[in-house]
């Protein structure tokens, strides 16, 4: 079968789905949409719709982005607009079906205002979606990821196509004069990546997705395998078909069953339509993909640790040279590519590098997906042009601080970035101006702090993790987090010494030049940044045993505010170790000495009386 015959075949079963006069259903039902509740709305649809008379298709699709708005139902009508609801519940399902389709399709939006029953603005006037532009999250939401039709017929595989009409070293030149960047975190170019392992000479190549997405609060990868799988899956053979590779793995954490269910369905149903396996569309070149669940090991995601799981090994990082291009996989040259960067290709090759390159910045094209997590108020999935600033990001896209609290800090890079302080708001997202700043991009997670965030505690909960997560092969990394990790203990229980700031900073440098991997010469990161732009937070720790924030236990000390205090009792009747005394109706003390810092007294005082210096 003829690529332009898989696209018609495509078109037509898919037609009812994109015809815009087709009444459908449709449901976000990626992890975040099924955590709020997707699956009890998928499973009380066919009942309310039996109910009230109506056939009308039920779909589920990947997630808009829209995370703080699960889950998410969008209603289409033979003559009306469609209308998104948020926060949609089993309870309000039948109200919402039979005011927007019960009283005639063409009447739906006179019964129901544009915000009735929890309606959103149409997707595109939605505040977060300013200033986004989609080309890996294009099909989010649009499609359904387990129908490869929906993929096909919004040009899926339009980039495989045109990859396998041309040479592939035109192929790597496309790459190559688009500048895409490795968006996996060390941003290196991988139309260069692919033409070192393209000239290496070998009879076996091989071709991995690296989908062991790690860091704390990042989600992106997750995301793009769950909401459109044939984007990523697509990517993989275009490289494939560039170095000469026959073979691929996608090394995807075992964590993620449902990225992983739909990956699956995606490689059977390319197969199925040819576009996998042997002789792809006749072109006498063949692939064939694996998928390796890892363990969830954080240095995994390091590229020569992965290889090494993927052969039945201890995931642990080796040296180089040689790099994978050279000798990976069982000795043989291995191209190594993210979710992410993979994701771009399909348009890339569709499109051309010259509509690539109308985003981002010179030394930074394309845009960029972040996972917008922490104190702000639209969590969620973005995908903006590279040099988009932080401002832009948090403020005008993710909608600011919630409770009208001030911005304090933005890590970026995960447990390996740095946190970037209010003064350097207007910071442009890019690799340079962000390696500039003491941070890294790294896949792309961005967790935002408020004012009442410890960014000693901050360091010590990084660096808890990458300690944890350290393989333990070089000295400089096992032993140096350790280090770190136990100064920053002390620091939050009020254990310091004079001279633990300056002993921190020696032992950073010391672990980013004598690590073997990225785990270990990134690692210091956060204690290095939050000391540059905080380190009067850190001074009153260790001077005078304050925690600023009144976040750190080991520094709180629990007072009562006679003024205020009713003796009411409340508090005595929670302390656990009996450290409040006094008489009913009089003023009660704490005894600092027997107080255990467990924060139970000032949770129940209702007249503020509590005070935690």
């Amino acid at each position: 079968m003829t690529f332009a015959e898989i696209q018609t075949r495509a078109e037509t079963a898919s037609h009812t789905f994109f015809d815009s006069h087709h009444p459908r259903i449709l449901i976000g039902a990626s992890t975040c949409g099924k955590a709020a509740g997707a699956d009890d709305l998928l499973g009380a649809l066919p009942g309310h719709l039996e109910a009230l008379g109506l056939n009308i298709e039920v779909s589920q699709v990947g997630c808009l982005g829209l995370c703080y708005e699960e889950p998410l139902m969008e209603l289409h009508s033979a003559s009306a607009p469609p209308l998104l609801f948020s926060r949609v519940t089993p309870e309000r399902l039948g109200d919402i079906l039979a005011t927007y389709y019960g009283t005639g399709e063409g009447d739906a939006l006179a019964t129901m205002g544009p915000q009735a029953h929890g309606a959103l603005p149409p997707f595109e006037a939605l505040p977060m979606l300013h200033g986004q532009v989609r080309v890996v999250s294009r099909n989010f939401g649009r499609i359904d990821p387990e129908n490869m039709d929906h993929y096909i017929a919004r040009n899926g595989y339009t980039g495989l196509a045109r990859a396998l009409a041309m040479p592939a070293e035109e192929v790597i030149e496309e790459v190559k004069a688009a500048g895409l960047r490795g968006r996996g975190g060390a941003g290196f170019p991988t139309g260069l990546k692919w033409e070192f392992c393209r000239k290496a000479e070998s009879e076996q190549k091989y071709m991995i997705c690296n989908a062991d997405e790690g860091d704390p609060g990042a989600f992106m990868d997750r995301s793009v395998l769950e909401s459109d799988p044939h984007s990523t899956l697509e990517g993989m053979i275009i490289g494939a078909f560039a170095i000469g590779a026959s073979e691929g793995y996608i090394y995807v954490r075992a964590e993620y069953p449902l990225a992983i269910t739909r990956l699956e369905k995606a490689i059977k149903q390319a197969t199925d339509y040819g576009l996998l396996g042997d002789n792809i569309l006749g072109s006498g070149f063949s692939f064939h993909v694996k998928i390796k669940k890892g363990a969830g090991a954080f240095v995994c995601g390091e590229e020569t640790a992965l290889l090494a799981s993927i052969e039945g090994k201890r995931g642990m990082p080796r040296t180089r040279p040689p790099f994978p291009a050279h000798s990976g996989l069982h000795g043989k040259p291995t191209n190594i590519n993210n979710v992410e960067t993979l994701a771009n290709l399909p348009v890339l090759l569709e499109r051309g590098a010259s509509a690539f390159t109308a985003n981002g910045t010179p030394k930074s094209r394309g845009t960029k997906t972040f996972a917008l997590a922490g104190k702000i108020v639209r969590t969620g999935l973005i995908e903006v042009p590279l040099g988009t600033t932080l401002r832009r990001i948090i403020f005008d896209i993710g909608g600011g601080i919630p409770d009208g609290k001030a911005f304090k800090a933005v890590q970026t890079g995960g447990p390996s970035g740095g946190c970037i302080p209010p003064d350097l708001i207007e910071l442009p997202v890019d690799y340079e101006r962000l390696a500039e700043a003491g941070a890294i991009m790294g896949s792309g997670g961005l967790v935002v702090m408020d004012e009442g965030t410890c960014m000693v505690d901050v360091a010590r909960y990084f660096l808890e993790f990458t300690q944890v997560e350290s393989c333990g092969k070089c000295v400089p990394c096992r032993l140096g987090t350790r280090q770190l990790l136990q100064i920053l203990t002390s620091i939050t229980r009020g254990d310091s010494k004079p001279g633990d700031i300056d002993l921190m900073l020696e032992v950073s440098h010391a672990v980013k030049a004598g690590s073997l991997c990225g785990l270990g010469q990134t690692a210091p990161n956060p204690v290095l940044t939050t000391i540059k732009y905080y380190r009067h937070e850190y001074e009153s720790h260790v001077n005078d045993r304050c925690c600023p924030t009144h976040t750190c236990e080991g520094l709180l000390r629990y007072t009562i505010n006679p003024a205020t205090c009713t003796g009411c009792t409340a508090c005595v009747k929670v302390c656990p170790t009996s450290a409040i005394t006094g008489e009913r109706r009089a003023a009660h003390t704490i005894d600092t000495a027997t107080c255990i810092r467990c924060d139970a007294c000032f949770q129940t005082c209702k007249f503020d009386a509590i005070m935690k210096t």
